[in-house]
């Protein structure tokens, strides 16, 4: 079915509501600012976001329900910011620190929507079932070369698979493991089982992604023993009540390190990219990258292609040429 274009009578109209929605989220910062005018200006992070309200960690843990002024750009979960203090329980954001990262996803509308930043590590967590995808795996991982951010892939329910079994199954991603990215087998059903995830996420703000199944809602569980009571004090110091159950939100580890558990995350798409920033995030493509007959090649069908060369010599897996092919049709 074709869709529906809008008048410019009602385009018209929805540009009116959203500015009367950004003057009033502005007007109500400014009244909180007015009232933080004699307040210091401290350091935070953002550890939830709905709407227009943050909830900042002043750095010794406390939480502080904030507003945001329009004019300093869309602060997420991991975002250091500069704020004030308004009262005993909330304040108001006044400035965005740079990022070291940003996660961003496209919306709807092909803007770039930014999940969450300073990410140190994404953790691409996959499991015997649902039966992993490799071409959901490589978009990952091109997202991890893209905004260089260092990967981990975490194959969970490894309790699910015999001794035998195991192993042909671990055989399958021998590929990522020859291209240099680090693999560890976990279980949260088994004694020690989170143990070697456990080492990696610390001194690290990471973030879990993978497909709908794979059990991140139990490792996140099994990571924050305290989770409910966690979520339960979020909730009552932002006033978000139960979106805090739907925002992306920031929890220290007990063993050190942060997570961010963001369900935007559960309808992952990669950012549209050309074909040379596409190509880049293929780490095995890259000694090959220039040395085509054509400047311009595809890498599908075009001769003396260096690419295509590294796959016959076996440098380069078909399959990752296969996923990246599909990728570029995509972008």
């Amino acid at each position: 079915m074709a869709k529906r274009r809008l008048t410019i009578q009602q385009r018209n109209r929805i540009k009116a509501i959203q500015e009367k929605r950004r003057q009033r989220l502005d007007q109500r910062a400014n009244q909180a600012l007015s009232g933080a005018a004699e307040q210091p200006e401290q350091e935070g992070v953002v550890i939830i976001r709905h709407g227009a309200t943050l909830g900042i960690d002043d750095g010794s843990g406390r939480i502080y329900r904030c507003q945001t002024r329009q004019n300093i750009g869309h602060p997420v979960c991991g975002d250091r910011v500069i704020w004030q203090q308004v009262d005993e329980d909330s304040g108001v954001v006044t400035a965005l620190q740079p990022r070291e990262s940003v996660l961003s996803r496209p919306d709807y509308s092909g803007r770039h929507k930014p999940l969450a930043a300073n990410i140190s590590q994404l953790v691409v967590v996959l499991a015997p079932k649902p039966e992993p995808s490799g071409y959901l795996l490589d978009q990952y991982l091109v997202t991890a070369e893209t905004i260089k951010i260092p990967p981990l892939i975490a194959i969970n329910k490894i309790d699910l698979l015999t001794e035998e079994t195991e192993s042909a199954f671990i055989d399958q991603f021998e590929t990522y493991s020859r291209i240099g990215y680090p693999i560890i087998n976990i279980s949260a059903k088994r004694e020690h089982g989170l143990d070697t995830l456990i080492d990696h996420l610390k001194d690290e703000t990471s973030i879990l992604l993978g497909q709908s199944g794979v059990g991140k809602s139990s490792l996140i569980n099994a990571l924050l023993p305290e989770h409910d009571i966690e979520t339960g004090r979020l909730s009552e110091a932002t006033g978000l009540g139960r979106h805090t159950t739907s925002a992306a939100t920031c929890y220290n580890l007990p063993q050190g390190g942060k997570l961010i558990d963001s369900p935007g995350v559960r309808s992952f798409r990669l950012t549209d990219l050309s074909r040379e920033e596409l190509e880049q995030g293929f780490a095995e493509f890259r000694p090959y990258i220039g040395q085509c007959r054509f400047h311009n090649c595809t890498h599908g069908h075009e001769p003396d292609c260096a690419i295509q060369g590294a796959v016959e010599q076996g440098e380069i897996t078909r399959l990752r040429l296969e996923n990246f092919l599909r990728l570029s049709k995509a972008s």
